[in-house]
């Protein structure tokens, strides 16, 4: 199977077990079924542009070349940092897009990924969002109306517990299940002030208060690594390796790890 790799296509089962799914071109590549296999992937030298489709000799932000992710809003410093929108001021890069895709409903998130962290993610990206993260449990605690406003909620939480999942750690095994809904109860209190303070500059129904089931997430895994080192196209273009398992978006070989995100938009050959 050979084409351009985008990132993982990941969905939940009835018992909660993460079914992955690689897109290789316009193809699907099952992975589940392969975890145990031998699996020779090949990358051909050639990286294309996820937006505009022209080759491009390095990737930037995920699989664009260098114009696209100058000009795209997508790849704007306010999408990895919400509050940092400056769409009110007038130079949002695309506003329609910003419009279509941050002045919509988001969700704020606990999660069990290295440890307890928060996240915030558009109202359709769950299960997904943790599902890339590589938590196994997951819980929304707000619903707010803009992505401006859920940064700012994520930075009043950020205070008291982390906002970055470290993967090394979330590769090398799973946590102890945790009461997210006991650990919101202690944290929403301590942010009471701040939360005050958004509701009253962006009115009383830009936070909702959520009262959620906690979703546990299960991922396909024979063994996890001891020590955690990493595949990189870039440095070497071939990896021919037994897979072991699949969490988050990176594929698990029994020496070495992949990050399949990362290298979005790079052709290759994949042999199973």
């Amino acid at each position: 199977m050979q084409g351009t790799l985008k990132k993982m296509v990941s969905s939940l089962d009835d018992n909660q077990n993460v079914i992955y799914q690689l897109p290789v071109g316009d193809q699907l590549l099952a992975l589940n079924p392969l975890i145990g296999q031998t699996i020779k992937i090949t990358h051909t030298g050639t990286i294309s542009c996820s937006h505009c489709g022209k080759k491009t000799k390095k990737s930037y932000s995920q699989g664009h070349c260098y114009p696209c992710m100058q000009k795209l809003a997508s790849c704007d410093m306010c999408i990895m940092k919400p509050e940092t929108c400056h769409y009110a001021q007038g130079t949002c890069r695309e506003p329609s897009w910003g419009e279509q895709n941050c002045f919509v409903p988001h969700y704020v998130y606990l999660s069990n990924t290295s440890g307890i962290k928060v996240g915030i993610t558009r109202h359709t990206q769950l299960p997904t969002r943790w599902i890339d993260q590589g938590a196994t449990q997951g819980l929304p605690i707000f619903k707010v109306k803009t992505r401006f406003v859920s940064g700012l909620v994520e930075v009043a939480l950020a205070k008291l517990v982390a906002d970055k999942t470290h993967w090394q750690a979330m590769l090398k095994g799973n946590n102890e299940d945790v009461d997210l809904n006991a650990k919101a109860g202690e944290l929403i209190p301590l942010i009471a002030d701040a939360l005050a303070d958004i509701t009253k500059t962006h009115g009383d129904d830009a936070i909702e208060p959520l009262q959620e089931v906690i979703q546990a997430i299960h991922y396909p895994i024979n063994d996890f690594p001891k020590k955690v080192k990493s595949y990189n196209f870039d440095k070497k273009p071939e990896i021919n390796d037994t897979l072991v398992g699949i969490k988050g978006q990176y594929l698990i070989f029994e020496n070495a790890v992949i990050n399949m995100r990362k290298f979005t938009s790079y052709e290759i050959v994949i042999e199973a």
